[in-house]
């Protein structure tokens, strides 16, 4: 490992200069103790300046471009200050620099952008994930200094524009999806960015991610279907006139994807439904490579499908994954087939679906696929979801639902608690994301079909139709509102540290100031970020849990129940 050149501490600090050249000694004093390195580096927020000196020597490198770094030391250092784990920051920088760049060129390059440099302390001091994509793929440090890269987020239009640009240069099927990861990590650290540097808000934020999702899904649906088709033929069934059609197939997005809501690093819940129980697939006059046959029926061929796209979405490679996939919540749960009919799903909700899968059902959007087919999804479940007009009414069935959706509430909370969870999960515990999320789409449900202006996949939309109808006050909806996008914005911070599916806030009061660093809460004062983020949390959820105690709890008391009845009498 390089190190110091030449000097010495008191030569290059003589007089108390400058900042900059009090720094230069770190980069060329030589002989310098613990302590004279320890008050160098602890203004910025290091806490291990042994370790930490270590990293800038490393960084530094040889003579020429240490005297480059020299330049834009300070730079580094207040940026990595306001970071989660200032050390942390310097770790990575020196893996970012290992990773294989000419370190003479991007010195030079990085001491005329000094917002560059603050773009990668940011990224490395807050998100060891986005700080990996960095280092794997080093030269992405000038694709986000390109102007407009970080000025605002593509449209879906331009999304699938840049997905065809990017398959197009490769025919094989593996080396398409292997397109297709490398794509979501390059569009993942942008999206992450923008978020972490407060470019863009909650709201923009999980539309990027969903919408990246969407488009990245059809994507791999389209080069999968190729490559089954290919070998299994065509499916087709007969129209309405005896026409000979082509089946379709459509992929159903639920939860937060099918809300437009998406987390940073969340499941997929992912429906499979294709158009006709009838008909069969016409392969061409090759052999198939399933037994040889000549065709096989739709309910084999679809369940290909499924299986196919399910694997390439979820499988890991030396270029990542794309998404974890989760089908739980199609017909039969985790033991049914993989991909139905629509009319096998049209019965199973006629004679089988439960209240729960109504709630969820309010989510259901078609992501990819055939969009006939997945429009029609959507209409043969519309009148399962807002009830059917006989049975219970009024107060009597409302209840009953609102005791339906209580007894899954009262198992998640029993899991929290079992946990330790039941305070510190954002999502799933007490006050928190989805118990904003039930109380919206209870009300939904009840409400739906006499008022179907109520009816919004995403929870700040839903919030917005029942102000608007006067379901709920402004002062209600609008704590509410403030409330998710807190929740959600902490559940992001959480996500992007490892890109792990986590909700539940950290114990050790370190961890939770960096949560706060990350959420905007100031560097200076890290005891007093911790406290003031545990204070907000605590306001938040109270509130929240108001809210569905008020609905779930006692619903003869409930003002939210008895305001909603008023509406529908």
């Amino acid at each position: 490992m390089a190190t110091r050149t030449a000097g010495s501490w008191k030569r290059i600090t003589a007089g108390a200069g400058p900042a900059a050249q009090r720094l230069n000694a770190l980069l060329f004093a030589k002989g310098l103790t613990q302590e004279e390195v320890g008050a160098l580096l602890t203004p910025y927020g290091i806490r291990d300046p042994k370790r930490a000196d270590a990293a800038l020597q490393a960084m530094a490198g040889e003579p020429r471009a240490r005297a480059i770094l020299a330049a834009f030391l300070g730079v580094i250092l207040d940026g990595v200050a306001h970071t989660a784990d200032p050390d942390q920051a310097l770790t990575h920088w020196e893996r970012f620099l290992e990773a294989g760049l000419n370190r003479v060129q991007l010195f030079g390059y990085l001491a005329e952008f000094p917002r560059l440099v603050h773009l990668l302390c940011a990224t490395f001091g807050n998100s060891p994930a986005m700080a990996q994509t960095l280092i794997r793929d080093p030269f992405l440090v000038y694709w986000l200094a390109e102007e407009g890269v970080l000025a605002g987020q593509p449209s879906r239009k331009e999304l699938e524009q840049e997905v065809r640009a990017a398959l197009a240069t490769v025919t094989a099927t593996e080396l398409k999806l292997e397109a297709l990861r490398r794509f979501k990590r390059r569009a993942m650290l942008r999206i992450g960015l923008r978020d972490i540097q407060r470019f863009a808000g909650v709201q923009e934020t999980t539309a990027a991610l969903s919408d990246l999702a969407s488009v990245l899904i059809q994507a791999a649906y389209e080069t999968v279907e190729a490559a089954l088709q290919a070998r299994l033929g065509k499916p087709t069934h007969r129209d309405s006139k005896s026409k000979p059609v082509m089946t379709g197939f459509a992929v159903i997005g639920m939860g937060k994807l099918g809300g437009g809501e998406l987390n940073f690093s969340s499941d997929v819940d992912l429906i499979y439904v294709y158009g006709s129980d009838e008909g069969e697939t016409h392969p061409s006059h090759r052999p198939s490579a399933i037994g040889h046959r000549r065709s096989i029926s739709h309910e084999e061929y679809f369940e290909y499908l499924a299986r196919d796209l399910t694997k390439v979405l979820t499988d890991v490679t030396q270029e990542g994954s794309l998404f974890r996939v989760d089908l739980r919540l199609r017909a039969e749960g985790s033991v049914g087939r993989l991909a139905r009919s629509l009319a096998e799903y049209e019965q199973y909700y006629k004679v089988r679906g439960q209240v729960w899968e109504r709630l969820a059902l309010l989510k259901a959007w078609p992501v990819a696929g055939d969009q006939s087919v997945g429009k029609a999804f959507l209409r043969l479940v519309k009148p399962f979801i807002l009830g059917a007009k006989q049975g219970p009414s009024g107060f009597k069935g409302a209840t009953q639902v609102l005791a339906q959706v209580k007894a899954v509430k009262d198992m998640i909370d029993e899991k929290m608690s079992q946990r330790g969870q039941e305070r510190r999960n954002v999502k799933l515990g007490t006050g928190g994301i989805r118990e904003i999320e039930f109380t919206v789409q209870a009300l939904q449900v009840l409400c739906g079909r006499r008022v179907p202006a109520i009816l919004d996949r995403s929870t700040l939309g839903g919030l917005a139709r029942l102000r608007r109808l006067r379901f709920l006050s402004k002062e209600q909806e609008e704590a509410l509102a403030r409330a998710y996008l807190f929740l959600r914005d902490v559940e992001h911070k959480l996500q992007m540290v490892h890109d792990l599916q986590t909700h539940a806030l950290p114990e050790g009061d370190e961890e939770l100031a960096q949560c706060a660093i990350r959420l905007g809460y100031g560097v200076k004062n890290r005891e007093a970020s911790r406290a003031a983020f545990v204070k907000a949390c605590r306001q938040h959820t109270t509130l929240v849990n108001g809210a569905f105690r008020d609905l779930f709890a006692a619903p003869a008391k409930s003002r939210l129940l008895t305001a909603a009845l008023k509406k529908l009498s």
